[in-house]
């Protein structure tokens, strides 16, 4: 997160934060609200070296403090650098990590740097599901899919009974889809599910992932629906544009060779598998927001959009 002023706004109060980051750090000044959301609450903690930033995270994403100090712990080049975390009440305490990379307009060519120090990790991390998975981090690896699918199709969803019905036609083709990719025989590992330029920053000429909260356990390659996504809708990339085999390539390099056919699977998968997560994020919404125009809503809307894509044909 960038060290920039913000407007002071009213906020949700923890009991003891202030006392919490304090101990942690040398406050410099007044700690003020970044940004507020369902899932989480950042503050600006303005320190000697420019500022630290305090996430507090609801109890939809209350795993991200433990996962995201483990992740320093084992990568600390590559994650958000975590200065204090508390386990118990959700929060976590980090240092700067630069400029976002959607600050530099997204570029594809940084991506050819990002994607294969973040395959690493994922490679790294299949040592680690148990360890994740017990501290709760959301369980979307690949065999539970079909059965979470099914969950999808008996939610309220903001679509039209044709588009409902479509998806639930689909039900036998994408469990025997998942079936496939799990005898490839990559091992699930942490998805950011998140992954676009809003969430990777720079400083001193080292990229960092941050904003772990919609990640889970899942297949890895899955992580590119988001950001092939953004590039196709921020930059304009056409769907058969180079730029996206250059970067399946450089991510796929550190699996091994080969792999071009179970990536494009799991991509077919993963546009199916995303709204899950936005389901999740929409639950954890009070009932009269789950309604209308609520950018949660919308967000889901768009993603189920997607998805339909997949099923026809």
């Amino acid at each position: 997160m960038a060290c920039r002023p913000y407007r002071r706004q009213s906020v949700r109060l923890f009991d003891g934060h202030e006392d919490w980051i304090r101990a942690q750090v040398d406050v410099r000044g007044p700690i003020e609200i970044a940004h507020e959301r369902s899932w989480a609450t950042v503050m600006r903690v303005p320190v000697a070296s420019g500022c630290a930033w305090f996430k507090a995270c609801a109890p939809v994403q209350a795993f991200e403090p433990h996962m995201t100090a483990r992740l320093f712990e084992r990568w600390p080049d590559r994650v958000s650098e975590v200065l204090a975390y508390d386990d118990a009440r959700a929060w976590m305490l980090l240092a700067d990590a630069g400029i976002p990379m959607h600050d530099s307009g997204n570029r594809p060519e940084a991506w050819l740097a990002v994607l294969p120090s973040y395959a690493e990790l994922q490679r790294g991390e299949t040592q680690h599901v148990a360890g994740h998975l017990a501290h709760d981090v959301p369980d979307l690896r690949v065999e539970t899919l079909p059965a979470r699918y099914e969950e999808l199709l008996r939610s309220e969803l903001p679509l039209t009974a044709d588009e409902i019905g479509r998806l639930r036609n689909f039900a036998d083709r994408f469990a025997a889809s998942c079936h496939e990719l799990a005898v490839h025989g990559i091992p699930n590992s942490v998805q950011h599910d998140d992954l676009h330029a809003w969430n990777v920053y720079r400083k001193d000429a080292q990229w960092r992932v941050l904003d772990w909260g919609d990640a889970s356990i899942s297949h890895p390659f899955m992580s590119l629906v988001v950001t092939f996504r953004f590039l196709e809708e921020a930059n304009g990339l056409a769907p058969d544009d180079r730029w996206f085999g250059r970067l399946r390539d450089a991510y796929l390099e550190p699996w091994g060779p080969g792999l071009a056919e179970e990536f494009a699977l799991a991509m077919r998968i993963g546009m199916l598998a995303h709204p899950l997560v936005e389901l999740r994020n929409r639950d954890a919404l009070p009932p009269d927001r789950r309604i209308g125009g609520d950018e949660t809503m919308r967000i889901l809307r768009i993603w189920l959009q997607r998805a339909l894509t997949q099923v026809d044909g």
